[in-house]
């Protein structure tokens, strides 16, 4: 019987590629034979990058959300600043009426 431990660190998977070699068994060996030594560095290297990015978790949420913030001030100051030429256009043509209806006026008397 073939069968993989698992840790924490290197849990157990059912793809054949993704496997820790020092983990697998020899088919030889039966189950419960010695298991191979291994170096613990790098479990201690991976606890601690694992501890190192939950830390930095709230980080990157600041700041996601920070540029969510800034693209939607962005878009509100896009959409004040079309009203207020949408504003002035219309000013513009208010004007525009006025002045050749005056000139109209004149013309007329």
């Amino acid at each position: 019987m073939n069968t993989l431990l698992g840790t924490i660190d290197r849990p157990t998977t059912h793809d054949p590629k993704k496997q820790d070699p020092t983990m697998q068994r020899p088919s030889h060996e039966p189950a419960g034979s010695k298991t191979p030594t291994r170096d613990t560095t790098s479990a201690t290297a991976s606890r601690q990058n694992r501890n190192l990015e939950m830390q930095l978790i709230p980080e990157a949420l600041a700041r996601a959300h920070m540029h969510e913030r800034l693209r939607e001030a962005e878009a509100e100051r896009g959409a004040v600043r079309l009203a207020a030429a949408r504003r002035m256009q219309r000013r513009a043509e208010r004007a525009s009426l006025r002045a050749r209806r005056a000139l109209a006026m004149a013309v007329m008397h």
